[in-house]
């Protein structure tokens, strides 16, 4: 019986009046007669092709087996050492040239005139203290007068982007063409309950598991709480005395048709209603529809006006667009939605780029929703939350926490050279000996070096960035405070020749010192200003800041600070107590004796690492640490504190949410969007070209884990031809008047441009009425709510300028998934641009923030590179044209460089802006732990290089180390309390690395290196030194 009707119901014969339709069907690859195209690839998967495959992953680089890099670097680890056994061998068997050279005969005579000019000005400053003073003082103030005029840059765009970089360039045009990207205010909420439920169809089908945060009960509570934060008795902000709310603020793109507030939330399937929630169809048996069957039917059809159920509500969200269901949940497996462990709900707020009263308000309500949603609470809901304000919030509220941190550190520091400056012979002596009020002076120089640099910047209206103040005066102090030790200690350790005034002893002293700092300072300071070339902002404010800061910092030295010491040294002649200097203790023999550290370096320190065993130990450890350290992380995600919310909110961003970040394909102007050819080259239906932009941005979504990319974009130019063909009941006018209505009004007559799409004037014609169309019940392709901003329309509707089309990001977590997203789009633009022939580029909100990632190996590079090569020609001229040393001291400093990569990689430090900072910085620092060291052993006259490499050390060492590296380290170690996760990773563990790896290759390597491959002797600077001593008793200053 069955099969019979089955056969009748197949019978091609007229029944009751019905003739059945016996038209021709068409494959979906196939034109119409009436000259229409096949479908497109978006709707006919025949018609594509086959589906694009990513490119295979590359092979690992191997040499026989074993990790390419790691053979490389033992290759070159041997090559080193025999190069290195060769050079030292060769050093031994050279002949002893009895003549100078003419190399060693100019750089005598430079060393020479440095020596008288720093000698007369030394006597200079001591004779005219006053002067002096006064000057220097005056000069500060001056100069420091800029600070009225100083602006702080605190804008993260401002901060890490180029204005004249791609990114940047394009955020521009977007803001400028578009408006700037919308703030958000979200929330993630999850539930402690882990009951789940089954939902059973009544019209049959299989039954539906939902999750707990899918109960009704929960939504109810999930609702009551986007209540409360929209409602404007419950979440109110003041500023400037207004009252400003969430309607305030919002965006809402049907405004002022329909003022409500954009939502992004399952709630709004249900109109944010518990009412519409609660609606249910059935009798006193069975319930027909409910929640859940809408729920199902909004997560399959978000833009529908009726779901067609018995309910009948609609899906569309109150604002008037869609609420795409992978926005508003999370922790879903593929498209089960229902599965769905966590609600999201996103609130976007309105930016503005130069409304300073509306960007308040915006700013003044985020603040108000922070505080609401860190109060409240609720059992049966987890909720992670996050503003547009918070990271920066966050960031000021662990910087100000960790400024007792930074004070404890400064403090320790600047406690330390006051005490360690003093060099006290006796109990009886100790403020008469002691150098407390210097040591202030000499802070007190480095902080007036610093605020000038800062002032002088100020005045040409250069703005500073949080990583100047923070950095810099670390940096200064840095090498201020060793250049304070060496001068004040050669003081100390020097004995006073006969007939000699104590004039005449600090400018020999300083014409024997100067010549070093200046050596050091002078390099850092051209080695910085060339890392102001960087393209990064950050990167090129510090180093013009500290390029100047350092400079200053060194003229102060060599004139305010060199008479300050004459008339500490005056005092301390006089038995006047430090501090108290009008207190004088009665006359009393005292014997002069080194100090402890002194003696230390002398007498065991330096004898003990120039051992003939030891030597080459430490040779080979140093360079096997520098060949390990090859790598360097760029993989590192920096959260806040551990009480932060900020933290919560990425852990659960990362666990649920299964979207990423928007993303614009923008169109610039000029293309021709009423020709045909100009329509094909985008569109994405009916005859469009199979590479158009909307085909291309589709077929990347084919592949989304390699092109991150994650779904077909929102064509405004389909939904226009949509909206427009005669068969849509959308585009209608009146009768009478012939003005356009939306398709709810009466008495009206379609649209009639035949079968094809609008060209020409046509197109023009209907444009603007797409726009501010309306979708409703009756049109669901209404352009105003989504396309509202995507058009930027020439003045007066005469032509189509910029466009774009939207599409999202998949998940992103790490940086290296932003980076490798946003590499991923600008090619997927360049490939669009190319096949379109018109400049198309991708934007989204994080490419300028993570544009840097692609450039930041160049730019370190670059910015390391010029400044190592700065260091080299500077150290060769400086150091009397001696080529050998220059090499040694870069080498040095490269090798402390390469060692920082390898300590970012075990600490897993990234490589950005900030840290490139502190590479720059480490460049500088290292220079002090280099340069002095072989100054002092290339001026030496010892008789062979082990006892000139043992008296540089014992006397420079000596300074070295008590100056730069016990002053910074006491001071490090306080900001491992640091609570914020951003100076424990870049201060702390960076600075600390910087110091350690300065002092262990400046204080162990350096010395050691040269005692096997340093540069001879000068002969000329010995003939110089014997005549300059001769018929003393007084031996060189550099001597023991």
């Amino acid at each position: 019986m069955i099969n019979l009707l089955c056969h009748f119901f197949t019978l091609d014969v007229p029944v009751s009046g019905y003739t059945p339709m016996n038209n021709k069907t068409y494959n979906c690859t196939e034109g119409l007669e009436d000259g229409s195209g096949p479908c497109s690839c978006q709707d006919c998967a025949a018609a594509c092709g086959p589906k694009p495959v990513p490119p295979p992953l590359p092979p690992p680089w191997t040499i026989l087996g074993m990790d390419a890099m790691t053979v490389i670097m033992w290759i070159s680890y041997m090559i080193f050492l025999l190069i290195f056994v060769g050079a030292v061998l060769g050093a031994c068997l050279s002949p002893i040239l009895v003549n100078a050279s003419c190399c060693e005969t100019l750089g005598a005579r430079f060393e020479n005139y440095l020596r008288i000019l720093f000698s007369s000005w030394g006597s200079f400053c001591v004779r005219h203290p006053s002067v002096v003073i006064l000057g220097s003082l005056i000069l500060v103030v001056a100069s420091s007068g800029g600070l009225y005029y100083m602006q702080i840059t605190t804008d993260p765009v401002e901060l890490w982007s180029s204005p004249t970089s791609q990114a940047r360039q394009e955020k521009d045009y977007f803001d400028s063409h578009f408006g700037p990207f919308f703030r958000t205010a979200q929330l993630i909420i999850t539930t402690p309950l882990n009951d789940t439920f089954l939902y059973s169809p009544y019209f049959g089908g299989s039954d539906v598991p939902f999750g707990a945060i899918l109960d009704k009960d929960i939504l109810h509570q999930v609702c009551f709480v986007s209540y409360q934060i929209r409602y404007k008795h419950c979440l109110v902000a003041s500023y400037e005395g207004q009252k400003v709310t969430l309607k305030d603020i919002c965006l809402a793109p049907l405004a002022p048709y329909n003022d409500n507030c954009t939502i992004l939330s399952v709630l709004n399937y249900f109109q944010n209603s518990h009412a519409v929630l609660d609606h249910t169809i059935g009798d006193e048996f069975y319930v027909y529809a409910d929640f859940h069957s809408h729920f199902l039917y909004c997560v399959s059809a978000p833009a529908s006006l009726n779901d067609t159920t018995l309910l009948h509500d609609p899906c569309l969200g109150t604002f008037g667009g869609p609420i795409f269901p992978w926005l508003a949940m999370g922790g879903y497996d593929e498209t089960n939605y229902n599965n769905a462990t966590a609600l999201v709900i996103t609130f976007p707020i309105n930016n503005y780029l130069n409304d300073t009263a509306r960007l308040g308000k915006a700013l003044a309500w985020e603040k108000e929703f922070i505080k609401f949603m860190k109060n409240y609470k609720n059992p049966n809901l987890t909720i992670a939350f996050n503003a547009e304000r918070s990271i920066e919030d966050e960031i000021d509220r662990e910087s100000n926490s960790d400024i007792s941190t930074i004070v404890i550190s400064y403090a320790i520091m600047f406690v330390y050279i006051s005490l360690a400056l003093g060099h006290i012979h006796s109990f009886r002596r100790v403020m008469v000996d002691s150098k407390i009020s210097l040591g202030i002076a000499g802070i007190l120089i480095v902080l007036s070096s610093v605020s000038s640099s800062l002032g002088i910047f100020s005045y040409f209206g250069i703005p500073l960035t949080l990583i100047v103040i923070e950095v810099i005066p670390f940096l200064v102090l840095a090498v201020g405070v060793d250049n304070i030790f060496i001068i004040v200690q050669t003081y100390q350790r020097d004995e006073r020749m006969p007939q000699e005034e104590l004039h005449q002893q600090i400018g020999r002293i300083l014409g024997d010192v100067a010549p070093s700092m200046f050596l050091s300072s002078f390099s850092e300071t051209v080695a910085f200003f060339l890392g102001a070339l960087s393209n990064m902002p950050a990167v090129r404010t510090f180093s013009l800041f500290a390029g100047l800061a350092v400079f200053i910092d060194f003229l102060l030295q060599i004139s305010c600070f060199v008479s300050l010491l004459g008339l500490d040294a005056r005092r301390q002649e006089g038995n006047r107590l430090d501090i108290v200097c009008c207190v004088k203790l009665p006359e009393g023999q005292e014997t002069k004796t080194d100090s402890f550290l002194f003696r230390f370096f002398k007498k065991v320190y330096a004898p003990f690492i120039l051992k003939e065993w030891v030597r080459p130990i430490i040779v080979s450890t140093s360079v096997t640490r520098c060949h390990s350290c090859t790598s360097v992380s760029r993989d590192s995600t920096l959260t806040t504190s551990p009480d932060s919310y900020v933290l919560d909110y990425f852990k659960n961003l990362t666990e649920y949410l299964h979207t990423g970040a928007p993303v614009y394909f923008v169109v610039e102007d000029g293309l021709n969007y009423s020709s045909p050819e100009g329509q094909n080259v985008v569109c994405g239906g009916v005859g469009c070209n199979n590479n158009s932009l909307v085909q291309q941005v589709y077929a990347a979504s084919l592949i989304s884990n390699y092109t991150t990319v994650a779904f077909t974009p929102s064509s405004w130019l389909d939904d226009y031809f949509d909206w427009v063909k005669p068969q849509s009941t959308c585009c209608r006018y009146y009768n009478t008047t012939g003005a356009f209505c939306n398709a709810s009004g009466k008495f009206l007559s379609n649209v009639n441009i035949g079968k094809q799409r609008p060209v020409g004037d046509d197109f023009m014609r209907f444009l603007p009425m797409f726009l501010s169309d309306n979708p409703n019940v009756k049109c669901g392709k209404g352009g105003h709510a989504a396309y509202a901003t995507a058009v930027d329309l020439y003045p007066d509707n005469t032509g189509v300028g910029a466009t774009y089309f939207m599409t999202y990001h998949t998940i992103l977590k790490e940086s290296p998934d932003y980076i490798h997203a946003l590499k991923m789009a600008r090619n997927l633009a360049d490939n669009i641009t190319q096949s379109t022939n018109h400049k198309v580029f991708a934007y989204s909100v994080f490419y300028v923030f993570y544009e840097q990632y692609l450039t930041i190996a160049h730019d370190t590079a670059l910015n390391l590179g010029a400044s190592l090569a700065s260091i080299f020609v500077v150290t060769t001229v400086l150091l009397g044209f001696e080529l050998w040393s220059a090499v040694i001291v870069s080498m040095t400093i490269a090798m402390i460089l390469v060692n920082m990569f390898g300590v970012m990689w075990l600490w897993s430090i990234s490589l950005n802006a900030v840290s490139l900072v502190n590479l720059v910085m480490s460049c500088g620092i290292s220079v002090e732990f280099c340069s002095h060291i072989v100054r002092a052993f290339s001026i030496s006259v010892k008789k062979n290089r082990v006892e000139r490499a043992e008296e540089a050390l014992a006397h420079m060492g000596s300074s070295v180390f008590s100056g730069i590296t016990l002053t910074k380290f006491g001071g490090i170690l306080i900001l491992a309390l640091s609570k914020s996760q951003i100076f424990q990773v870049f201060y702390f563990r960076m600075f600390l690395a910087i110091v350690l790896l300065g002092a262990t290759h400046g204080l162990i390597f350096l010395p050691v290196l040269l005692s096997y491959i340093g540069p001879s002797v000068n002969k000329a600077k010995v003939f110089a030194s014997n005549q300059r001593y001769a018929g003393t008793e007084r031996e060189p200053l550099l001597n023991y």
